[in-house]
């Protein structure tokens, strides 16, 4: 049905022929091209389709227009569509002279991205530039066309928003069904009689009753139950972040028996972010699902296994008459490793506010949350942080929201935020920022309705309404679960190389650059101790552990062999 098929709305000049052909060429199928001539015309097709409850993937515009240009028609598209992807399409004999504006447009926030138009057949650059905007649109606006898993719950079940989260971040798509969904009968008989809700019917044919988000993971990539006994891998990694992923794929490439532990969503914190723009190679942005997803599988191409649901609980030395390698324990499995690379990372601080921690799951999030965006559609959200994740999500969630609220204890954004971000947010006009403002209370009857906000420099309290609160409010490593003679700094963060103890140091030397003070385990990103708590540190991290790791592991073949 035409209905069904999301728009793609084309905004053509002199090219128009070039540009219909191009897009109806590759895209008919899945979207409904329509073509308009001028900004204006675009602007009012848009309202139309909005108003007819159709969807708009893509408004793509040539540069010149008779009614002004792309940069001035898209600058206008959000206060119509904020979710749209906006796309300037830029004709070779004027790219030249239009680069320095589309540039400066593009860090404005004006536009997605500026592609120079087909001057032939098979001009895949360009296509990819598209291909790749319409794919985070799918993920974070679209709904899923087809699903490989089924998720029934009551609305509103807290159990239920953990897993859609979980799904979300790790890019799997699902439906989501109430008990009383025809398409959901079949899947509470396979359940069985009693079943109790949620209910997950998984891609590998397993239903999962009364299921937990923990429990989804575990089925997705395989249960610790079947770690095989006796087998000793080269490098067991704890955490699958930027970090633990970036150390999967090096370890595994350079033939290494690799098993990776993740107690959550493969990816981590940057997992949850909706679009991270300054990560090396990706000019035009990469969501975090999406890097995840892809560092996942080509981690596991190369052989690496990944086991998720459960944490780790405690790493101890195996038996003094066995080759040296240690015990990596979760709750009811235990896996052998030679080395162990730590990349825990961080989690998010809680409020600590009794109203608002009772109302997690309902209104009340900690991370970027960004399955429950939708669910924000034109409702009041406040976004509590002043990091990049708190400016990634408050960004994403301005597209469905009516208004965001930035709230942060600094004076400004501009001392923990990067300069990208504040820009976007001082370019979108339905965020606003409260400085040296923090939530003092909060409340609502099963839902969040409202906060209390306190100005630090006046101690004044201000009562608001509220639909969505998410917190994301810096870091606190997972360290407890550490053996004491795992060295950590004040804070609780791993310490490594010259940073441990000079007591910890072996005949006046210290560990390896990234070694702790227990020989063969390390540890890498934001959970070690002076890290620099960005995505691209942690995984240059994440590879840069590798050279210590193979000599770790010749230096355990030479006491075997000399022995």
């Amino acid at each position: 049905m035409e209905h069904d098929r999301p728009v793609i709305l084309l905004v053509a000049g002199e090219h128009a022929d070039v540009v219909e052909q191009e897009f109806r060429a590759r895209y008919d199928r899945d979207y409904r091209i329509e073509l308009t001539a001028g900004a204006d015309a675009a602007l009012d097709r848009a309202r139309a389709l909005v108003a007819q409850g159709e969807q708009i993937a893509m408004i793509a515009a040539e540069q010149r227009l008779d009614d002004g240009t792309a940069i001035e028609l898209l600058h206008q598209v959000p206060a119509v569509v904020a979710t749209a992807r906006r796309v300037a399409l830029v004709p070779f004999e004027i790219f030249a002279e239009s680069l320095d504006d589309l540039r400066a447009a593009t860090m404005r926030r004006e536009l997605d991205t500026f592609v120079i138009l087909p001057r032939g057949p098979r001009d895949e650059e360009f296509h990819t530039a598209l291909i790749e905007l319409l794919s985070e649109w799918n993920w974070s606006v679209g709904r899923p066309v087809v699903t490989v898993t089924d998720l029934v719950a009551e609305p509103g079940d807290r159990a239920a928003a953990a897993i859609r989260d979980l799904l979300e971040r790790l890019g799997f798509p699902y439906r989501s069904l109430t008990p009383a969904d025809d398409d959901a009968h079949a899947i509470l008989e396979a359940a069985g009689p009693g079943a109790e809700l949620p209910v997950v019917s998984t891609h590998t044919g397993r239903t999962l009753s009364g299921a937990t988000s923990a429990a989804v993971a575990e089925s997705i990539y395989g249960g610790f139950d079947s770690i095989p006994d006796g087998v000793i891998a080269d490098v067991a990694i704890v955490g699958a972040g930027p970090a633990g992923l970036a150390t999967a794929v090096y370890a595994a490439s350079e033939g290494l028996a690799t098993v990776v532990l993740e107690r959550d969503a493969i990816g981590g914190q940057a997992g949850s972010s909706s679009m991270i723009r300054n990560y090396l190679g990706f000019p035009r942005g990469i969501s975090g699902m999406r890097l995840a997803q892809r560092s996942r599988i080509q981690a596991s191409r190369f052989g690496a296994r990944f086991f998720t649901g459960r944490p780790a609980i405690r790493v101890e030395p195996g038996p003094p008459n066995e080759p040296e390698h240690q015990h990596v324990h979760v709750t009811g499995a235990q896996l052998c490793a030679r080395t162990v690379v730590l990349a825990t990372g961080v989690a998010y601080r809680r409020l600590g506010v009794p109203g608002v921690e009772e109302l997690v799951g309902a209104g009340v999030y900690y991370g970027a949350a960004t399955s429950m965006a939708r669910e924000m559609q034109d409702r009041d959200v406040y976004v509590v942080g002043g990091g990049n994740s708190a400016g990634q999500a408050a960004v994403h969630l301005a597209k469905f929201a009516g208004g965001v609220t930035i709230l942060v204890r600094r004076a400004s954004l501009a001392e923990t935020m990067s300069d990208y971000l504040v820009r976007e947010i001082e370019a979108t006009p339905t965020i606003q920022v409260r400085t040296r403002t923090v939530v003092a209370d909060g409340g609502g009857e099963g839902w969040l309705q409202w906060l209390r906000l306190e100005d630090l420099d006046t101690g004044e309290h201000t009562k608001t309404s509220a639909d969505g609160l998410f917190c994301l409010l810096g870091a606190e490593p997972d360290c407890a679960w550490l053996p004491e003679g795992v060295a950590l700094d004040e804070r609780g963060f791993v310490l490594t190389g010259r940073d441990v103890p000079r007591e910890s140091w072996v005949d006046g030397h210290p560990p390896a650059s990234l070694e702790t003070t227990v020989p063969g385990v390390f540890a890498v990103g934001d959970v070690r101790a002076g890290s620099m708590k960005r995505v691209a540190s942690a995984s240059g991290e994440g590879a840069s552990v590798l050279p210590l790791v193979h000599a770790h592991l010749a230096r355990l073949r030479a006491r075997e062999f000399g022995a």
